[in-house]
């Protein structure tokens, strides 16, 4: 039996999600959580074999949980359900050692046949993902950067960031005109913009 944690936000989904894999006789959730920060404490409870993580959760994103979930219970693999197509995202996952990667609107039989191959040591990723991201861009900002971004995405400003990074606000600002520099961007909302078209941010 393959056990399963299951992390999606939306009621009816999760609902949808568990009642699908139920009708496989080799598949048990065993646990579900709503929010991404839940995924960790959850998993080191339940010791499930494959997390099925949702990328867009309240509290920290999908990938964000996957590389906690890599480092914190190895033996517990990820596989990532995205409605997003962007290739930038499919990058990030893969950086985080996400085994498996399909959309949303996969077929139930897709999904059972990924859960499968992921438990047993292998990867399931769509193709079509797959090839995007492989014509993509890589980011050129760095995760410190990234993570400022981040922020000022959330409606942070620098003195919000500087006070929740432990950093001055004269660094913060520093790394917001690095960002925009590098994103050959207009201003900070047209690089939250670019950022999030590319698939850097979730």
């Amino acid at each position: 039996m393959i056990r399963i944690l299951l992390a999606e936000d939306m009621g009816m989904v999760r609902g949808a999600l568990v009642a699908l894999l139920g009708l496989e006789d080799d598949l048990e959730v065993v646990a579900q959580v709503e929010r991404g920060d839940r995924i960790l404490p959850t998993a080191l409870e339940h010791r499930p074999d494959v997390a099925i993580i949702d990328i867009g959760l309240p509290g920290i994103d999908g990938v964000t949980a996957a590389a906690l979930l890599a480092e914190e219970l190895p033996s517990c693999r990820t596989l990532i359900l995205t409605s997003l197509s962007r290739p930038g995202v499919l990058r990030r996952a893969l950086d985080a050692k996400v085994a498996g990667f399909l959309p949303k609107d996969a077929s139930p039989q897709d999904l059972a046949e990924a859960v499968r191959r992921i438990a047993a040591g292998h990867r399931a990723i769509d193709p079509q993902l797959a090839l995007a991201a492989w014509d993509s861009a890589e980011s050129p900002l760095t995760d410190r950067e990234l993570e400022v971004l981040r922020l000022t995405a959330e409606g942070d400003e620098a003195p919000e960031i500087a006070a929740r990074l432990h950093l001055s606000t004269g660094t913060v600002r520093n790394y917001l005109t690095s960002v925009v520099t590098k994103l050959n961007a207009r201003n900070r909302v047209d690089a939250v913009r670019i950022a999030h078209e590319s698939g850097w941010l979730v």
